[in-house]
């Protein structure tokens, strides 16, 4: 019941959000702001359910070093991408053919916002807290995982690949920023970052999802496995590497702080307070 109060609230507001932003797309001004306006409902709705199924504070969310999180993850985010397309270039499979324009980047930042919040609000908020009561850390980051990367079957240009490539390098790796530091912030920062990198900044495709140029006209060419093909870098095997190499890092950092939880519910070590 928890579960399905948790998910009803933040949904709703996903789609009353996602229809708005949606209804403006094409015209940057309101995409924005939209979308930064349903990415702050959608966190309140997840601490006002959360208060009220869970009778607690939401730390996960608590605004006390918000911006350092955050950062840190837009940080890592964006060094992440700008290795892939670096390493994809290098082999032939990403060219530049011109400038987009600010406005197209301004407006897909506002996408990327509101995707980031209310999918991590989502799949690391909700559902990896709640079935990680059950089946531990490990489990839990399995089967939200796969959830996420079917969640992209959804996009215009989505492909199987794809799909296992975003549970694979995303869903792990956000995931695991989740229990290292058990707040969403990073997680948040780290996937806007990524996003919005990718599509407004080099232009390419996110997920399939069929988005605008942003600073530069980018095209992406070649195998599939270099490229990522019509779904975009995230289905190439230097992202998905990438990934995996983070989502390594994210776990041992989890271990060392005694935030794996067990099948049995319980943490190795007792940690109360949210750190990134």
């Amino acid at each position: 019941m928890r579960l399905v109060k948790q998910l009803g609230a933040v949904g709703a507001v996903m789609v009353a959000g996602g229809l708005a932003v949606g209804a403006t797309e094409g015209s940057w001004a309101p995409t924005l702001v939209l979308g930064i306006a349903t990415a702050v409902l959608a966190l309140l709705a997840y601490g006002w359910v959360v208060r009220r199924t869970e009778h607690r504070e939401p730390v996960e969310v608590a605004l006390r070093g918000v911006g350092a999180a955050a950062a840190r993850g837009a940080a890592l985010g964006a060094a992440m991408f700008v290795v892939v397309v670096g390493v994809i270039t290098v082999l032939g499979g990403y060219r530049v053919e011109g400038w987009g324009s600010v406005t197209a980047a301004a407006g897909l930042l506002g996408l990327a916002v509101v995707a980031s919040v209310t999918e991590e609000v989502v799949f690391r908020g909700v559902l990896l807290r709640v079935v990680e009561e059950r089946a531990g850390t490990v489990g839990a980051l399995v089967l939200t995982s796969v959830l996420f990367g079917a969640m992209h079957l959804l996009n215009p240009h989505a492909t199987v690949w794809g799909a296992v490539a975003v549970a694979v390098e995303a869903g792990g790796m956000l995931g695991a920023a989740y229990a290292a530091t058990r707040t969403l912030w990073l997680p948040i920062g780290l996937h806007a970052a990524w996003n919005f990198t990718a599509s407004g900044i080099f232009g390419t495709e996110v997920s399939g999802a069929g988005v605008a140029s942003g600073l530069l006209d980018g095209v992406t060419s070649g195998p599939v496995l270099l490229s990522g093909g019509a779904f975009g870098p995230e289905a190439s095997l230097p992202a998905v590497l990438a990934g995996i190499v983070l989502t390594v890092l994210f776990l041992r950092l989890a271990h060392r702080r005694g935030r794996v939880v067990t099948r049995r519910g319980r943490a190795e070590r007792v940690a109360t307070t949210a750190t990134v």
